[in-house]
């Protein structure tokens, strides 16, 4: 939800809204399930995005030992559950939940501390010796964009028919991490896996919230448990962030 949250912020906004976006996020439900036991890389306690799913699902549910406890979150939600057999929530039930979402948000196998500090701190060292030292690991292979609920990035490819009749125009994924990516006429913006993790890290951590107003991560930790080459954007910011203080 808070991914989904975020994507809203970017495709559908005052100035423009993506039409095809939109109307898949009119047509959609959903089912959400609030996190009781969080994974190893996950760290969205320190973003404020979690384990309790937050608002904006049509169901959301906890599974507790013995029972799913079911929020009504709009008007499809409610008419989803008219034939449900359910009954009304018991304050031992609330309880549990709570303590369950407590022990989870204690329990993250990540942490990012003072995150509302990262911004600053990532503007204030863009010409830090972490940024080579991440560069010599870092395959530039895409897999962190790949998995992020928050990338955008995309392409457009142009196909013609072999009769020259007719043209077709597809938007695709892409990543900053792709040489071509950011390919102008005068060359690459960003030629080196350093200038490319650099703006992929300090855009989501940074920029994106003075773009959007929220940062482009939500702690998930996706990016670091498919990262072949092991690099933790955690680990990352925090040797920026000792080093300075050093």
């Amino acid at each position: 939800m808070a991914a989904i949250a975020v994507q809203d912020k970017v495709f559908i906004r005052l100035d423009f809204s993506d039409p095809i976006y939109k109307k898949r996020r009119e047509n959609i439900f959903i089912l959400a399930v609030d996190c009781l036991h969080p994974g190893d890389t996950c760290f969205c306690a320190s973003m404020d995005t979690g384990p309790e799913v937050g608002p904006g699902f049509d169901l959301r549910l906890t599974e507790l030992d013995e029972i799913f406890l079911i929020e009504i979150g709009s008007e499809l939600g409610a008419k989803t559950m008219e034939k449900v057999p359910s009954e009304a929530m018991r304050r031992d039930w609330s309880e549990e939940r709570r303590a369950g979402l407590d022990k989870a948000k204690g329990s993250m196998g990540r942490a990012l501390p003072d995150a509302q500090s990262v911004p600053e701190l990532l503007r204030n060292n863009l010409q830090h010796p972490q940024w080579k030292d991440v560069a010599t690991r870092c395959l530039s292979c895409t897999s962190c964009t790949l998995v992020c609920p928050t990338c955008f990035c995309w392409d457009v490819e142009d196909s013609t028919s072999l009769d020259g009749k007719s043209t077709q125009r597809t938007r695709v994924w892409d990543s900053c991490f792709n040489l071509a990516y950011s390919t102008q006429a005068g060359g690459n913006t960003r030629p080196t896996t350093e200038s490319r993790y650099r703006q992929w890290l300090t855009h989501k951590m940074g920029s994106w919230v003075g773009q959007f107003g929220v940062f482009g991560c939500i702690g998930c930790g996706r990016c670091i448990t498919w990262c072949p080459a092991a690099i933790d954007l955690t680990q990352e910011i925090k040797a920026i962030r000792v080093e300075q203080a050093a």
